[in-house]
């Protein structure tokens, strides 16, 4: 500590920061949460390339069909897994909007979620053949009261029901109407999320127990990149996919892309497609786009 009470790390050790370094995510030099991508503290793995392509492309591929299955309704709720920044949201949504362009049977929704506003979106997306996707709004996996409105929901029962007997009116501005403190719910569910379900589960994390209850109560895709090879075979495999279609790279600039992130994979900030198409557009419209490169995409040692 120094005089003033801060830390000589640089940082507290808040709850919130505890509770991510619990769920096996990682903080840089400042506190800030790095939602799994830490590249340089990612282990090493015994896979060749060609194995971990077979490998993720047999859990895309899975994806995408429990996706169909779940947005059909065959499948009541989904939990979707993996590191950010490589595709999973990307997958799940080129589903939805296959299965419904017009948008107008399902609902994402991003960010921080209190628990009164999942009991409302829940209801405004309670019928059968809505979809209520959740991208990112971890948030409703650290409230109890949250958790109890999920596991109802999800429930395996034929009658989904879920309650909120409390004194203050929810209403849906949506219709003019007051949300009952009791509706069934009949819509499906997905989440897409960093989280890993199954490593906090074991690490016995405070909220193992509401997990465990969510796994069982959906089906559970871990996207299965848990590596630094893991990480550049599946920037590849997008690469290849076409990421690059529609910002007009010629075959050698993706390939100097590429070669860039491979060669500085231990200091690029982040280690993801959004890092691959920065260096594109540097690549692109710089000459001296190696130098512009190092300087804002690769961390100082």
């Amino acid at each position: 500590m120094n005089g003033k009470g801060k830390p000589v790390r640089g940082y507290r050790m808040t709850k919130r920061r505890r509770e991510a370094l619990e769920a096996g995510l990682q903080l840089d030099a400042e506190g800030n949460i790095l939602g799994g991508n830490a590249q340089m503290q990612l282990p090493e793995t015994q896979e060749t390339d060609e194995e971990i392509e077979e490998k993720l492309s047999e859990r895309f591929g899975i994806l995408k069909t429990i996706t169909k299955a779940a947005v059909e309704g065959q499948v009541p709720a989904l939990i979707v897994s993996g590191p950010a920044g490589l595709s999973k949201s990307y997958t799940v949504e080129k589903v939805l909007e296959e299965w419904d362009p017009t948008e107008t049977r399902y609902t994402i929704v991003k960010g921080y979620v209190r628990a009164t506003g999942l009991f409302k979106a829940l209801y405004q997306n309670r019928l059968k053949g809505q979809v209520l996707v959740f991208d990112d709004a971890d948030s409703i996996f650290f409230d109890d009261t949250s958790l109890n409105f999920l596991k109802a929901v999800l429930d395996s029962t034929e009658r989904r029901r879920v309650s909120y007997l409390s004194e203050y009116k929810i209403y849906d501005e949506e219709n003019a109407t007051v949300i009952p403190s009791t509706f069934e719910f009949e819509g499906t569910c997905i989440f897409i999320t960093n989280y890993d379900f199954d490593a906090m589960i074991a690490k016995g994390h405070k909220l193992a127990p509401h997990l465990q209850a969510l796994v069982s109560r959906a089906h559970y895709v871990d996207l299965a990149m848990k590596t630094r090879r893991d990480f550049l075979v599946r920037i590849k495999q997008v690469i290849d996919e076409g990421l690059f279609d529609e910002k007009n790279l010629s075959k050698k600039e993706i390939n100097d892309v590429m070669t860039f992130i491979e060669t500085h994979v231990d200091r690029v900030r982040e280690l993801s497609l959004r890092t691959a198409l920065k260096i594109g557009a540097i690549r692109k419209f710089n000459t001296d786009w190696e130098k512009v490169a190092r300087v804002t995409i690769l961390r100082n040692n």
